[in-house]
C-alpha cells in the first residue's frame, strides 16, 4: 500500500456517486516521517468520506502484514465495527501491536473499556470539573445525556479539556461518554463508539477531528537522542505544597544532563505521552485515588523505570496498613489501636488504653492533613465523627511530644539523607494549615547520615526496606532512648536549601544514578 498522506476527510450526507468534490480538508504535507493507516471493517463504512489510499480493510490488514517504508513509523486508526474480545477489531489492535505499529485503541484501552472496575477509578478524579463546567448550560436542565467524543474533541466547549482528558487517559477514536444528574454531575460510563453509528453532522464533526488528530502523526519526530536516557518527572505547578520546590526540580534537569539523562518535566495532561520516556519520577502528592497512582501504573505497565511504583504508593498512603506492618515485624511505633465507625461504643476503652492527650489519624492524610490531637473523651468523639466522614477506620495513637520529628532519606535499602524537622510555630505539629503564609512548616536543620542517631537510622532504614526498594521518607520521633516510627512517605521532600542543604547535588546524583543503574540493567536484560 503506498505511503501517501491522507488526501481528504471530506463528509457529505448525499451518497458517494452523487456528491459535489470539494476543496480537501487536508492538503498532502511533504517529507512525513510516519504511515497512517486507517483500518474499516468494510470499505462501505467509509462511503460517506472521500477515498483515501491509507484505506484498508480489517481482513487485508490480518492477512497481509505491512511493512513501513523508508523508516518510517506506522500509525493505524481501527475504526472497526466492534472491539469484542477475540473478534475482528481486537485482532487489528492486538497484531498491530505485535508488527510494532502504533495503534489507537490499543488492546489495554479495549480491555479497560469493557469493565467499569477497572476504568471508574479514572473516572473519579474526572467528575470533580462537572458541575462547574456544565453550570448553566442548557445540559444542566437534563438528567442525564451521552456524549460523542472523536479523537478527545467535541463541539461542547465548557467540556473540551475534560474530551481531552478522557482521550489521553482511554485513547481511541470514538469514545461515548454517559453524564448524569442526581445531587451533582457524574460520569456514569464510558464506551467505544462505531463509525458506522455516525450519521450527518456527526460524521462532520468525526471527519474534522481525525484531520486534526492526522496532522499531529505527521509531525516530526523528537530530535536524535542525545542522552542515554529519558526521564519524565511529573509535577503539578500549581500544588501548594509539593515534594520538590521549582528550584530542585531545576537542579534534576541539570545533574541529569551531566549525568547523561534527559530529564523533562510533565503535568497530569501529559498522560498519553508516557510511553515516550524510559522512567518517571514522581514529584506530586501520591495519592491511591487520584492520577499520580495512574500515572504509576500505566508508567509500570509500559515497562518503565518508575519511583515510586504503585505497591509502594499502595502501602505508605495507608497508615493502618503501616501499623499492621510494624506490628508483625515487632518494629518500634506509638502504641496505637484502630477506631471503627460501626463501634463506637470502643472508643472510651481505647482511650483509657492509650491515655490523653492521643492523636486520631484518617489511613490516607499527608502533611499533617487529617490528624487531630484531642485532650478529652468528649474532643475525642468530636474529632472522631469528624474524620469518620472520609474513612470508616481510624487510627489513635499515644501522643509523644518532641521538638523536632527525624526524616531518614532511603533510597534502595540505604539512607542517603537525614533531617530534623521542627514543628510549626505555637503548633504540635510540622505543618499548621491555619498558620499564616509564611509559617505553615517549621524550621528544618539538615544533617549527614553518619551525624544521625545510629538508632534511629537503622529503625528507618529497617522499615523502608519492608516496603520496598523505592525512595522513601522515614518519620520518626526519639523519646530519650525511644525511637518510634511515625509513617513512611513514598514520595518524601526533595527540596532545594532544605535536604539538599549537606549533599547538594550529590543529593539529585544520587537519585539520578539509582534510575541509570537500573535501567543499564533492564538493558542488559533485554539484551540477552
Amino acid at each position: 500500500m503506498a505511503a501517501v498522506p491522507l488526501k481528504t476527510f471530506e463528509v457529505s450526507t448525499q451518497s458517494p456517486a452523487s456528491a459535489m468534490p470539494l476543496r480537501p480538508l487536508m492538503t498532502p504535507l511533504p517529507a512525513t516521517q510516519s504511515q497512517l493507516v486507517i483500518i474499516v471493517e468494510r470499505l462501505e463504512d467509509w462511503a460517506s468520506y472521500f477515498p483515501s489510499e491509507d484505506l484498508v480493510t480489517a481482513q487485508d490488514y490480518l492477512e497481509k502484514p505491512l511493512q513501513a517504508t523508508g523508516g518510517k513509523r506506522v500509525q493505524v486508526i481501527n475504526l472497526c465495527r466492534s472491539y469484542k474480545y477475540l473478534g475482528q477489531g481486537y485482532y487489528c489492535s492486538l497484531l498491530a501491536e505485535a508488527r510494532g505499529h502504533n495503534v489507537i485503541p490499543s488492546v489495554k484501552t479495549i480491555s479497560e473499556l469493557t469493565r467499569k472496575s477497572l476504568y471508574g477509578l479514572a473516572l473519579d478524579d474526572l467528575d470533580k470539573s462537572l458541575d462547574h463546567a456544565l453550570h448553566d448550560h442548557p445540559y444542566d436542565d437534563t438528567e442525564s445525556f451521552t456524549l460523542s467524543l472523536y479523537f478527545g474533541q467535541t463541539e461542547l466547549q465548557p467540556l473540551q479539556e475534560l474530551a481531552r482528558q478522557l482521550f489521553d487517559v482511554f485513547p481511541c477514536p470514538i469514545l461515548l461518554v454517559e453524564f448524569r444528574k442526581r445531587e451533582h454531575w457524574h460520569i456514569t460510563g464510558i464506551k467505544a463508539g462505531a463509525l458506522t453509528r455516525l450519521r450527518g453532522a456527526q460524521q462532520d464533526d468525526f471527519a474534522l477531528a481525525l484531520d486534526g488528530f492526522s496532522r499531529k502523526i505527521w509531525r516530526q519526530p523528537r530530535s536524535k537522542r542525545l542522552f542515554r536516557y529519558d526521564l519524565a518527572i511529573l509535577h503539578d505547578p500549581q500544588e501548594a505544597l509539593p515534594p520538590s520546590n521549582a528550584k530542585a526540580l531545576s537542579r534534576f534537569i541539570e545533574v541529569g544532563r551531566r549525568l547523561g539523562v534527559d530529564v523533562e518535566l510533565i503535568e497530569k495532561k501529559d498522560y498519553a505521552r508516557l510511553a515516550e520516556y524510559d522512567a518517571l519520577l514522581i514529584r506530586e502528592t501520591t495519592s491511591v485515588d487520584n492520577h499520580t497512582y495512574r500515572f504509576a501504573k500505566k508508567a509500570e505497565s509500559e515497562g518503565l523505570v518508575v519511583m515510586d511504583d504503585p505497591a509502594s504508593i499502595l502501602r505508605c498512603t495507608n497508615k493502618v496498613y503501616l501499623n499492621d506492618l510494624l506490628k508483625s515485624h515487632g518494629l518500634s511505633m506509638p502504641r496505637s489501636e484502630i477506631l471503627y465507625k460501626d463501634r463506637p461504643e470502643e472508643m472510651a476503652q481505647v482511650a483509657e488504653r492509650l491515655g490523653f492527650p492521643l492523636v486520631l489519624k484518617i489511613p490516607d492524610g499527608c502533611f499533617s492533613k487529617g490528624v487531630i490531637k484531642v485532650e478529652s473523651q468528649q474532643a475525642m468523639a468530636l474529632a472522631a465523627a469528624q474524620l469518620f466522614e472520609h474513612s470508616v477506620l481510624l487510627l489513635a495513637q499515644e501522643y509523644l511530644y518532641t521538638e523536632y520529628d527525624w526524616r531518614i532519606g532511603v533510597l534502595n535499602r540505604k539512607p542517603v539523607y537525614a533531617c530534623q524537622y521542627f514543628m510549626s510555630k505555637g503548633h504540635w505539629q510540622i505543618y499548621n494549615h491555619k498558620a499564616q503564609a509564611g509559617e505553615i512548616n517549621g524550621e528544618c536543620r539538615t544533617l549527614a547520615v553518619h551525624e544521625a542517631p545510629r538508632a534511629v537510622v537503622e529503625l528507618a532504614v529497617n522499615t523502608a526496606n519492608l516496603i520496598g526498594d523505592g525512595l522513601y521518607g522515614v518519620d520518626l520521633k526519639q523519646c530519650g532512648d525511644r525511637v518510634v516510627v511515625i509513617e513512611v512517605n513514598d514520595n518524601p521532600n526533595l527540596d532545594a536549601g532544605i535536604e539538599d542543604a549537606y549533599l547538594k547535588d550529590d543529593l539529585y546524583g544520587l537519585v539520578l544514578e539509582e534510575f541509570i543503574r537500573r535501567l543499564d540493567v533492564k538493558r542488559r536484560g533485554q539484551a540477552w
